[in-house]
């Protein structure tokens, strides 16, 4: 069994920045896919970014050019590095990792971005 652990999350002011990683605790067990979603108030689970072995990055509309995800395939980690945060941010970031089909979730971390 795989688990994945998020630490970085916080409380920041609007146009501040925070850096979430991303550990799973099994070393050798690589993921195809990882990356981070997020869950706001009272909305839906969405996708932030996720990104391939290869390097190949997906950002969701709202984060392009302020957020950037990066990879270590050795570590197994994945990070987000959020620049230019705002209220809308705020939510709890869950990071996944995806492999033979199955998705694997962290237990999430709580932005909050004050106004």
């Amino acid at each position: 069994q795989v688990h994945l652990v998020e630490s970085g999350g916080g409380l920041v002011q609007a146009g501040g920045s925070l850096r979430l990683s991303c550990v799973a605790s099994r070393s050798g067990f690589s993921f195809n896919i990882m990356g981070w979603y997020r869950r706001a108030p009272g909305k839906q689970r969405e996708l932030v970014a996720d990104m391939t072995t290869g390097g190949t990055p997906n950002y969701a509309d709202s984060v392009k050019g302020r957020f950037t995800i990066s990879r270590d395939n050795v570590k197994n980690m994945v990070y987000l590095q959020m620049n230019s945060l705002k209220p809308e941010d705020t939510a709890v970031y869950y990071c996944v990792g995806s492999r033979a089909g199955n998705d694997y979730w962290g237990q999430g971390t709580q932005v909050t971005v004050s106004s």
